[in-house]
């Protein structure tokens, strides 16, 4: 069902989704060193004159200690969200000289289709296989600015330390922002022309480098300690997020191609002379034994049997014992009637009870099944078969139930 009111207005629009709203929210990082970070790690992605491979030798440099690169961090985020709006983050494989682009609304609906498989396949939510749709785009849906409980939000926490820290006005920050500055002057410098520069560049992102060992340091006691775990614990958090969305965008074409094909195989199973093939050529050990056993456990499924709770077992057993006319026999003192009841039990080789006596077929039963016979009487040997036969007949109920919910059971 879709809601029609205000969609004739909208329908001709773009909602022109944007992560500006994240952006803003990165924007109250940007205090103390975090702005002269953020501004080198802008200059260093926007250079036209570096290559791919010097630019990522010299991120790569300048990241030694990765919590104190705020800038990147906030280039991360922003450069991630962007490449998912866009599709970008998708790369082409198809070797088309004009392919279509991925979008995002294909993406969106590709995350929401594994949500949906999921569960009938595995029997568990998407969030257990680390495939909600919070794992695909929980940057853009706010993950850092909120939390669902009391927590403080990720960005929040570290706000609060950036400015603690920055308040500390240690040395070591003032000659980090010197070195960030030194970098991104000498990169905004460089012209295509320019040659012999590597030895400088590599001179320069040094210096970074030790400017963050030499602030890390500063910051190794108390009361600057605990705002610096803060700090570290928040950058994992964060790149943890952005790599894990950055695998499941990335593999979602694929995997959900394995999903809809897994549930297509189930479907077609259905079928006896296809189960039979599949059987046949199906390599993979699970998938074998998923078409061998798969008459055997759609036998075993009865709705009448479904039970959602151990706790309503017992009284579905009482349930469908009852409805099925048991208990049979009601007095054991009818020996004819035990007897008889004995014979269509399936426990009981009835070989040769043609020709016995109903006591003699009642002591012959209660042999077979272990009941103790040595001077009890034939009542007494008639109440005790007659109470391990409706016992049975009540496990045979619960088996069948243990049947229906192990058919029922994604494994």
């Amino acid at each position: 069902m879709t809601v029609k009111k205000g969609l004739a207005t909208a329908a001709d629009q773009d909602p022109e989704f944007s992560n500006q709203e994240l952006e803003n929210a990165t924007d109250a990082l940007k205090i103390g060193w975090v702005i002269k970070s953020f501004q080198l790690d802008q200059t260093i992605a926007d250079n036209e004159v570096l290559s791919t491979s010097q630019k990522n030798d010299l991120k790569d440099a300048i990241n030694n200690v990765q919590y104190l690169n705020v800038g990147r961090i906030i280039g991360d985020i922003i450069r991630h969200t962007t490449s998912v709006l866009d599709g970008s983050i998708v790369p082409d494989d198809s070797g088309l000289p004009n392919p279509d682009p991925t979008t995002f609304i294909e993406l969106v609906s590709q995350a929401l289709s594994v949500k949906t498989l999921i569960p009938q396949l595995y029997g568990i939510s998407a969030s257990n296989k680390n495939r909600d749709l919070d794992d695909h785009f929980g940057t853009l849906n706010r993950k850092f600015q909120t939390t669902e409980d009391s927590s403080e939000p990720v960005f929040d926490r570290m706000r609060s330390a950036i400015q603690f820290i920055v308040d500390a006005n240690l040395s070591s920050e003032t000659d980090l922002e010197t070195a960030y500055d030194n970098l991104k002057n000498f990169i905004d410098s460089v012209r295509a022309d320019s040659t012999d520069f590597q030895q400088t560049l590599d001179n320069f992102g040094t210096a970074v480098a030790t400017a963050h060992t030499n602030f890390n340091n500063a910051l190794n006691s108390e009361p600057n300690l605990s705002k610096r775990n803060l700090l570290s614990d928040a950058e994992q958090e964060i790149t943890t997020q952005l790599n894990l969305e950055n695998s499941n965008i990335t593999s979602l074409e694929t995997y959900l191609k394995t999903l809809s094909n897994s549930l297509q195989y189930s479907g077609l199973a259905a079928d006896t002379d296809v189960r039979t093939l599949f059987q046949r050529i199906a390599r993979n050990t699970a998938w074998k034994t998923y078409f061998t056993d798969y008459e055997e456990n759609i036998e075993s499924i009865n709705p009448v049997y479904n039970t959602i709770e151990d706790s309503a077992k017992a009284p579905l057993i009482d349930k469908i014992y009852a409805d099925a006319g048991l208990p049979d026999v009601l007095d054991s003192i009818d020996l004819s009637a035990v007897a008889a009841k004995a014979k269509r039990d399936n426990r009981i080789d009835t070989a040769g009870f043609d020709t016995l006596t109903d006591e003699q077929v009642i002591t012959k039963s209660c042999q077979q099944l272990n009941i103790d016979t040595v001077n009890r009487s034939i009542y007494f040997q008639s109440e005790s078969l007659l109470d391990n036969m409706n016992t049975e007949d009540k496990e045979k109920i619960a088996r069948l139930i243990d049947l229906n919910q192990s058919a029922n059971t994604n494994s």
